[in-house]
């Protein structure tokens, strides 16, 4: 492949990631898709219909991928959530700081970009912080102290550490065929426990539960396999275009933030490059608008006091700080990296729920002293 022709490609690879993210952001901003609003309505009101959108997503997402590999579409192995090194100390902090942070910035990463499209000034203010946060823990003051800390608290496996892979050294089947197992077996299982949740059969709950696993999906093939290339004519080696990571990615929202501020501030360089985190934030938001905009749903909102502000900013920050440690957010570690089965993804996942139980409770009691 000439360079013309890879270029080609990779425009086609951004074109096709940003069309997937402005589907993202129209159906969460009709259908109210938010982890922190599944998790809060359980815990303030006993509702489980937003957290039986996200179980379906997971279900279907989990589904979808190895059905992908089990095609030989996409590589398990050769994704961002791939690896020997088991970070359970890095995926418990950063989850548990993310999910915190979302509560007290009403809204995770995806959720925020959601409210900017739909008008929300308090979810750019957010947007900016957790950028600079997530930026700097990737590359800035707090990436050495991640580093020195949570980094080194490893458990190295000779084998990936997703559930497919030590299920297949216990039976004898290749990752891929136990992957496929897995996923049937887990994913059927959420679609059910979701479809059995008393009137929950609705258009706007099935949109948010097959669509955005759907989106998941397809965001895995364009980038494990429309966006691969078996030898770069560069470096003559096997790569996955438009990536910050090098690897095949589907949605996150936290380091592609930080990405995003990144290109734009220094757009003028030209090592700095389009890629499909980059192109999928700028889609959530068009996405949002593009919804928000023709139903009247879009309107400005800005912070009601010093205390709103001071929350929104801590929440940014804590965002920033954990996603990155965490290796995601709720759709990075909580749709994306879950998909994959991946026991990371899965503490990262547990550890962002309780992390937001834990704020809301702590916002619960400061109602009642307030009281």
């Amino acid at each position: 492949m000439d360079m013309s022709a890879l270029n080609a490609l990779t425009t086609q690879v951004l074109w096709a990631a940003f069309f997937l993210s402005v589907l993202f952001g129209a159906i969460a901003q009709r259908t109210h898709f938010c982890t922190m609003g599944a998790v809060g309505d359980i815990v303030t009101m006993g509702d489980w219909t937003r957290m039986r959108m996200w179980s379906m997503a997971i279900g279907v997402a989990m589904i979808g991928f190895y059905t992908l590999a089990a095609a030989g579409q996409i590589d398990p192995a050769k994704t961002l959530y791939a690896s020997s090194r088991f970070i359970w100390l890095s995926a418990l902090t950063g989850g548990f700081l993310f999910g915190f942070g979302m509560v007290l910035a009403s809204g995770c990463g995806s959720k925020t970009l959601v409210r900017i499209g739909g008008g929300n000034l308090k979810s750019v203010v957010v947007f900016l912080v957790m950028g600079i946060a997530g930026f700097a823990t990737l590359k800035g003051i707090t990436a050495v102290v991640r580093v020195a800390t949570v980094d080194r608290v490893t458990l190295d496996f000779s084998s990936n550490t997703t559930l497919p892979d030590l299920l297949s050294q216990a039976v004898g089947l290749s990752p891929i065929a136990s992957g496929l197992v897995l996923a049937l077996l887990l994913g059927l299982g959420l679609i059910v426990w979701a479809l059995l949740g008393r009137d929950f059969i609705r258009f706007d709950n099935l949109l948010a539960g097959l669509g955005m696993g759907a989106v998941i999906v397809a965001m895995w093939w364009v980038s494990g396999h429309l966006g691969y290339v078996a030898e770069h004519p560069d470096t003559l080696q096997e790569a996955f275009l438009a990536t910050n990571s090098g690897r095949s990615e589907a949605l996150s929202f936290v380091s592609p933030v930080a990405y995003t501020l990144d290109w734009v501030m220094f757009f003028s360089d030209k090592a700095k490059l389009l890629t499909i985190g980059i192109v999928s934030v700028v889609g959530v938001v068009a996405g949002s608008a593009l919804y928000a905009v023709p139903t009247r749903n879009f309107r400005w909102e800005g912070f009601r006091d010093a205390k709103d502000t001071a929350n929104h900013l801590a929440g940014g920050a804590l965002m920033g700080v954990g996603g990155v440690v965490a290796m995601g957010c709720t759709v990075g570690q909580g749709l994306s990296g879950i998909s994959t089965l991946g026991m990371t993804s899965i503490v990262a996942l547990a550890a962002i729920i309780a992390g937001c139980v834990a704020a809301l409770k702590y916002q619960l009691w400061q109602l009642e002293q307030s009281a």
